[in-house]
């Protein structure tokens, strides 16, 4: 008789590093898939943050989570601040780095580490309205529908491939004075798109071929 086939090893938990800069939301709903779902494929080893004092930081800590900070003024050079995130971020062995609300770009010494694995948002439907402005600016031009980007990130602003992206209607009570309320709607659908798309990394990897971004095991 022959033997029952042995099960097949079981992947461990892909390693994030979360980066945030404010309240941390986008922090929260990974720690709240990751606790809810035992087969996320994630686990959050780090929180890095560029000033003292963040909400996201806190939630980190009260979830057990390993911190850190790293503030450009810290450093004598922007360059020397990237290095210093970077060697930072390393100490964490990330498989993924996640920008969750992270008000810096990072440079040549960040990008060369972990290029291609860093994973941000961006309040806009790219490449529409890249930059810090990107809800403000929407309005401005009068879309009907606008939205939320997960994408890679690159050496540009808001430019690197996208991964996923998500549509918010415009209604006529969008003015550009009540702007908060249609970046909180489309806040709602960037936490829901930021957890599916690091899951779907984390559980089935990636591959980025020039612009494009497939999700799946490589060589599938």
């Amino acid at each position: 008789m022959a033997s029952p086939p042995s099960p097949s090893p079981v992947a461990p938990p892909a390693r994030l590093v979360v980066l945030v800069s404010g309240s941390g939301t986008n922090l929260q709903a990974l720690l709240d898939a990751i606790g809810d779902d035992p087969a996320y494929g994630a686990e959050i080893v780090a929180v890095g943050a560029d000033r003292d004092g963040t909400g996201g930081v806190e939630r980190a800590e009260r979830a057990g989570i390993p911190t850190f900070v790293c503030k450009v003024k810290d450093h004598a050079t922007r360059g020397a601040w990237d290095e210093a995130l970077a060697a930072l971020v390393a100490e964490h062995r990330p498989d993924l780095v996640v920008s969750a609300g992270f008000m810096k770009i990072v440079g040549p010494a960040f990008l060369a580490a972990f290029g291609g694995r860093t994973v941000n948002t961006h309040p806009a439907l790219l490449p529409s309205f890249p930059g810090a402005h990107g809800v403000r600016d929407a309005l401005a031009y009068g879309v009907k529908v606008t939205g939320c980007t997960v994408h890679f990130v690159d050496d540009g602003v808001d430019t690197g491939p996208i991964i996923a992206q998500g549509v918010v209607e415009v209604t006529e009570e969008d003015t550009p004075e009540g702007e908060a309320a249609l970046h909180e709607r489309i806040k709602e659908v960037e936490r829901s798109l930021l957890v599916e798309a690091v899951g779907r990394i984390a559980r089935d990897g990636h591959r980025i071929e020039g612009r494009k971004v497939h999700l799946g095991h490589v060589g599938e």
